[in-house]
């Protein structure tokens, strides 16, 4: 599969073409400079767009853009930034007039040139599309070459549009996104045996490039009468732990249906499958408001592609626009089978959005309809430990813990959960099970050493063990500002507090406005006769905690105290173990 992550590289470097400001030398006249607001009419319209931009607030940045075009309609930097704008909303139909206008000026715009020739496909004037210059009016690379291929399909010249997959399989990077494409378009039209010939190929690497070409070859098989290397495929690529939209495509096989291919049923899908494959490429390279771009090309060309859906709203939910993403997710009809995971995308929206009562109510539903999906109830049961609702909490991860495989790869995440959900309900035995059930799964995971070792340490017992597995934490993630923390804190709790300075120094230059960290450091300070310091980190963790939160580790009133009474005075109120160091213990 070396030869999809080389394209995703060259891919992400051509889309982000897209966001360089047009300059004299990509018009025939010659444009104001765009970083020169004093050059707009309304230069407001304009500073708000862009501040609109760059908070991917795609909405407002549509309405100053087309309010500082108003003003200056020749603008051309104004026209590219609505076009992207208008493209990032999902609105190609209503970007063309401006992006036609800019071909009219000889603008070269990629944005613009991909609004004419998307609104063309979507006409299914493919004779059109094919006299198009793309020398001069192209997208990029690898759009332009697949486009030109499926147009040809659309003209009527299979045989042109193979001959044009090849010729894009030979550019450097490209190959294994032309050969998909030539497999789609050959199964399109019934040539089933041509395009399984194309995914067996080098082992079979092309159906391993995503979820959606492993799900194709599957279909493909299955028109061949091949249902069971179809489910082979299946289970070699997801394991026998399926999703209900995998689950779903398993049952047919197994009950010999002749499944249909259904990825690609028209030219227009296959244009529609360009702009997605490329999102895809870019999505996770940071490179999201890029990839956005593309996926909602993919969905205005083919609105029912739940792919397209799920992914043009989760970018969007990356990007922080909740509303928007929410919106998409619901768009996912209530009887596809992957309406599961558009609403598990939903609930996180909600959640990232501080609406988490609102998740909790999806989740609850969702759980219900699918209670034997261990991804669902886990999900549930991590917002409800997030809400603190720790036996809701339980309950859902007890639900996931029984429909999940033992030796699968989730499988100490939820031991691990669960037992977080019982230390914080005081269920000490059984959250210590859990964690050592976890290690026994995954024995050198930082999170689970530091969670069980910190916890022991709290609890006093067993403080030789709790320092090792911390230190075995450290070792794994020294730059985690929280694992240094604990290992600062043990020693502190065994009484070696001059060793625990370091330590808790470097968690607070990593977690530097972090309350608990800097009031550790404070209690540090106070235990080696550095008073005045701790008194500084004190005031600083006061100064750090969120009233909105509740975390009995940063409790305010308690470091008042400590500022005005001392720890000694402190701990001796609580009845704790006076500060002793191991020197002072013998």
């Amino acid at each position: 599969m070396a030869f999809f992550t080389i394209s995703k590289a060259v891919l992400a470097a051509m889309a982000i073409s897209l966001a360089v400001p047009l300059t004299a030398q990509d018009t025939q006249t010659p444009p104001p400079d765009p970083v020169d607001a004093s050059a707009i009419r309304d230069a407001g319209a304009y500073l708000a767009g862009r501040q609109a931009v760059y908070g991917s607030d795609f909405a407002a940045a549509v309405q100053y853009y087309a309010r500082a075009l108003a003003h200056d309609p020749d603008n051309p930097d104004l026209m590219e930034n609505l076009v992207l704008s208008q493209l990032s909303l999902g609105q190609v139909a209503r970007a063309l007039p401006v992006a036609r206008r800019m071909e009219d000026m000889g603008i070269r715009s990629q944005a613009a040139h991909m609004v004419v020739a998307g609104n063309l496909i979507a006409d299914e004037d493919y004779t059109t599309l094919l006299e198009r210059n793309f020398a001069t009016h192209g997208i990029g690379p690898l759009i332009d070459g697949l486009v030109v291929a499926w147009a040809h399909m659309g003209a009527g010249s299979v045989a042109q549009a193979l001959e044009q997959f090849d010729k894009v399989a030979e550019e450097k990077g490209l190959q294994g996104f032309a050969l998909y494409h030539k497999a789609m378009a050959l199964a399109s039209v019934g040539d089933y045996e041509g395009a399984e010939a194309l995914f067996a190929a080098d082992e079979g690497a092309l159906g391993m490039v995503s979820r959606r070409a492993a799900m194709a070859r599957a279909e493909i098989l299955s028109q061949l009468g091949r249902n069971d290397d179809a489910l082979a495929i299946i289970e070699e690529s997801f394991g026998t732990e399926l999703d209900p939209a995998l689950a779903d495509l398993a049952e047919r096989l197994r009950a010999g249906e002749q499944v249909p291919f259904s990825h690609v049923r028209s030219v227009r899908d296959g244009m529609a499958e360009v702009f997605l494959t490329l999102a895809q490429a870019l999505a996770g390279e940071s490179a999201d408001p890029y990839a956005l771009i593309y996926a909602r090309m993919a969905e205005f060309l083919r609105s029912d592609d739940i792919d397209a859906l799920l992914l043009t709203a989760d970018l969007l939910d990356r990007l922080e626009q909740y509303d928007l993403a929410e919106a998409t997710f619901a768009k996912v009809p209530r009887d596809h089978p992957s309406h599961f995971a558009a609403e598990l995308g939903r609930a996180d929206s909600l959640r990232r959005a501080g609406r988490r009562e609102d998740a909790i109510e999806v989740l609850d539903k969702l759980a219900g309809d699918y209670p034997d999906l261990a991804p669902v109830q886990s999900a549930l049961g991590d917002l409800q430990r997030q809400q603190e609702n720790f036996a809701a909490a339980i309950d859902a991860y007890d639900r996931a813990i029984d429909h999940t495989e033992p030796d699968s790869d989730a499988m100490w995440f939820l031991l691990y959960a669960r037992g977080i959900s019982h230390e914080r309900l005081d269920h000490w035995d059984r959250a210590e099970a859990d964690f050592r059930r976890a290690l026994e799964l995954n024995p050198d995971q930082p999170q689970v050493l530091n969670y069980l070792g910190y916890s022991m340490v709290e609890q006093q017992v067993d403080l030789d063990e709790a320092l090792d597995m911390i230190e075995r934490a450290v070792a794994s993630e020294p730059d985690s500002g929280y694992i240094v923390d604990s290992l600062g804190w043990v020693l502190y709790r065994l009484g070696r507090y001059d060793e625990a300075v370091g330590h808790m120094e470097k968690a607070v230059q990593l977690m530097p406005v972090d309350p608990v960290v800097n009031d550790h450091l404070g209690d540090v300070y106070w235990a080696v006769g550095r008073k005045r310091e701790a008194e500084f980190q004190w005031k600083r963790a006061l100064s750090f905690v969120d009233p909105q939160e509740t975390d009995p580790e940063a409790d305010p009133d308690r470091i008042r105290r400590k500022l005005d009474i001392g720890l000694d005075a402190v701990l001796a109120d609580e009845g704790a173990r006076p500060l002793k160091s191991v020197d002072e213990d013998g």
